[in-house]
């Protein structure tokens, strides 16, 4: 098996000479993205417990000249038929929101259930355990008051459990709430 080498001009020639637009996802990042298919995880009883388990998501954003941007954030999330629905919570400007406002696709990531295995000191044999999931999107702002709360208690359901939980109109002011509806979702178990 050889090396792939990439090279400045050849990542350069492949973010410039794109033909998508912001607006839709190239048709070579649909369909089947597992190679290793017994670690691919389907049912969504399954696919929820993983989601469970994680306590932050990773978005990903088309950043400024091609470089992409990723931030670490709590979420909460439910279900529209078969594919999550996730909320996140975020100030009222930034970097983050001005790039959604150019461009709405994100790629997102979560994962949990560390566990590394290996033999004494044979380095070739350690692997780590986990279970991920990966999707790709639209980010949306939540303007209704309504799904903003809905949103927020969602988040805290998920980070910090079940309860009555009072969100303080003051602050509700001065918090973006984003959803986040799925188009692809890939789970797995290692």
């Amino acid at each position: 098996m050889s090396a792939r080498k990439w090279t400045s001009v050849q990542l350069r020639s492949a973010t410039s000479s794109s033909s998508t637009s912001p607006t839709t996802t190239p048709d070579h990042y649909k369909g089947d993205f597992m190679r290793r298919k017994e670690r691919e995880v389907k049912e969504r009883a399954a696919i929820e417990e993983i989601l469970r388990a994680c306590k932050v998501c990773r978005l990903a954003m088309n950043g400024e000249d091609g470089v992409p941007y990723v931030v670490p954030l709590n979420f909460g999330y439910t279900w529209s038929g078969e594919q999550p629905v996730f909320y996140l919570h975020s100030a009222q400007s930034g970097r983050k929101l001005d790039l959604l406002d150019k461009d709405a696709r994100v790629c997102f990531e979560m994962d949990c259930d560390y566990v590394l295995e290996g033999e004494a000191d044979d380095a070739c044999t350690y692997t780590n355990r986990y279970a991920s999931v990966i999707g790709t999107g639209r980010c949306e702002l939540v303007t209704s008051d309504e799904e903003k709360e809905a949103g927020l208690r969602c988040l805290m359901q998920h980070v910090a459990g079940d309860q009555d939980w009072k969100f303080d109109p003051h602050w509700m002011g001065k918090t973006a709430v984003l959803r986040v509806r799925t188009e692809q979702l890939t789970a797995k178990r290692h």
